[in-house]
Parts: structure tokens; C-alpha cells; sequence
């Protein structure tokens, strides 16, 4: 973790050099005729994935999930810029026009901003992390690989409709900070695909009155992102494809459905490891 703070550090200020496992699997119901990931050991996790995935497609909810069964940070880029979004600092401006108008935000300061979380948390004896919106580009996964060995690739899918569907439906509470989405998708296969229906994940009551709708969750602007999110995708797909460390799993519906399909991709069993985590 170290080597990759400092090499972050370096490469926000410098240029940098632009210096194997097959898995693959192309539905949830395939999983079991594909290899399955190695069984981790519940007393040492020190996993180093990555989640992929378009914007909206439920990345931060399936890593923020494993972060706590498997007791390792669950690092969003995407709550990162957020965070430098409002606090104001000297960032914030240059944010602030990016992402009102759907672009990618540049290598540099998301490295910027990674670097200075890891060192907090490096500072904290974290070990291990679940990376979540990082990497973006090719640019981004060789720096990555340089310093780092990443386990895995999880890229999570969903047909684009699905995803305009829940971008349009999320929200947030200002005051506790929860995401909620408000949007109950039911979304007829068609040419072959499979229906896929997903209930709206809906606030508490006392959240009710002070739900908020992020300003980039505009139908105009989660095309353009998607858009741009599928031209810079590919590549990085390919990246990790070729060194035979890519999950493709396609999202079977909501939370209820694509939860346990996913550690059975991932060869978890979540009732094993609470009753390690608690031994």
C-alpha cells in the first residue's frame, strides 16, 4: 500500500511511465460451468479488487457490500470527487464543470485524490482494498498493475435502458447521507435478452421530506456519460481480459437477486464468513 501512495503522490506532480488466471463468465447462469475464484481465507483478507461498471449500474452498492463481509476498505473515486465537490477546496471549481457536463474526470486528479485517501488510510493500518470507479483508462490500469497486484475484475452490466432507469430514480438524504432510488424498473427482454425487474430501494420515513437529486442524474447528462463511459471501457475491459482477471457478470435484477448470484460468482458464502469474522 505504501508503494502505491507514493507512486500516486509522484504521478499527480510528474509524467508517468507507461510501463496471468482466465476467468470470464458471460451470465449468472453460467457460473457454474466456469472457474470460480479461489476460496478466501476469512482471517486474512487482503484482497485487491476492482469493480468496473457504467455509471448507475450498482458498483458502490455490490463493492460496499463485500467491503463489509470481507473487512477491506471499499475506496469510491466517484465519493472522492463528491467529497472534494463540496468541501470547497481548490479543486472544487474545475469538479464542479466536469461532472455538470457528464465528461470523465481527468487521470490527474483522480490520482490526486486516490493518493491522499490511501495515505489516510495506510495512516489507519488499512490492508487490502475493494477499488471501486478506478481505473477508468488504460493509463490508469498500468499504473495500477505497476505498483500493485490486482486479484480480480468484477464488471458489473446492465443494458442501457435499465441503467437511464435507475440514474433517473437515485437519491440521496441530506441530511444522514443515505442513497435511495426511487424507480421501480420492470423491463421486457427483447431479441433474446431476459426481463429484468428491480424494486425501488425506498427511504425511511424521516428521510422522505429531505430527499435530493444529484445535479449529474439529468437524462441529457447520464446519456453523455454513459456514452463516454463506453468509448473508454472497452480498452480497459481488454486490459484486464487479456491478463485473465475479468468477471463479466451480467446483473440478474435487484439487490434480493443479484446478491447471492454474485458471491456464488466471487465461490463466498456469506453466512461462513460472518461466523468467522465473529469467531
Amino acid at each position: 500500500m505504501a508503494a502505491m501512495t507514493r507512486l500516486f503522490r509522484s504521478s499527480s506532480s510528474s509524467a508517468v511511465s507507461f510501463l496471468n488466471r482466465s476467468l470470464s463468465t458471460a451470465a449468472a447462469t453460467e457460473l457454474k460451468s466456469q472457474s470460480l475464484p479461489p476460496r478466501i481465507d476469512p482471517k486474512g483478507r487482503n484482497v485487491q479488487w476492482v469493480f468496473l461498471g457504467c455509471p448507475g449500474v450498482g458498483k458502490g452498492t455490490y463493492a460496499s457490500r463485500l467491503s463489509t463481509l470481507l473487512h477491506v476498505p471499499h475506496i469510491a473515486t466517484g465519493d472522492l470527487v463528491r467529497e472534494e465537490l463540496s468541501s470547497a477546496g481548490p479543486l472544487s471549481k474545475q469538479l464542479e464543470e466536469i461532472v455538470n457536463q457528464g465528461k470523465l474526470v481527468s487521470d490527474e486528479i483522480i490520482i490526486n485524490l486516490l493518493s491522499k485517501r490511501l495515505e489516510v488510510g495506510e495512516s489507519k493500518g488499512e490492508a487490502g482494498f475493494i477499488l471501486d470507479g478506478f481505473p477508468r483508462t488504460v493509463r490508469q490500469a498500468e499504473i495500477l498493475t505497476e505498483v500493485t497486484d490486482i486479484d480480480l475484475v468484477v464488471n458489473l452490466k446492465l443494458p442501457e435502458n435499465v441503467l437511464i432507469e435507475k440514474c433517473l430514480g437515485r437519491r440521496i438524504c441530506s441530511q444522514c447521507g443515505k442513497n435511495f432510488n426511487v424507480a421501480s424498473i420492470n423491463v421486457k427482454g427483447e431479441n433474446g435478452n431476459r426481463d429484468i425487474s428491480m424494486a425501488p430501494l425506498l427511504p425511511p420515513p424521516q428521510c422522505v421530506s429531505k430527499l435530493i437529486t444529484r445535479s449529474d442524474d439529468t437524462e441529457t447528462i447520464v446519456k453523455q456519460r454513459l456514452r463516454v463511459y463506453d468509448e473508454k471501457s472497452q480498452p480497459v475491459e481488454d486490459f484486464y481480459r487479456s491478463q485473465g482477471k475479468l468477471l463479466e457478470f451480467d446483473l440478474p435484477g435487484g439487490i434480493p437477486e443479484s446478491w447471492p448470484k454474485l458471491l456464488e460468482a466471487l465461490n463466498l458464502d456469506e453466512n461462513e464468513d460472518k461466523q468467522s469474522a465473529t469467531a
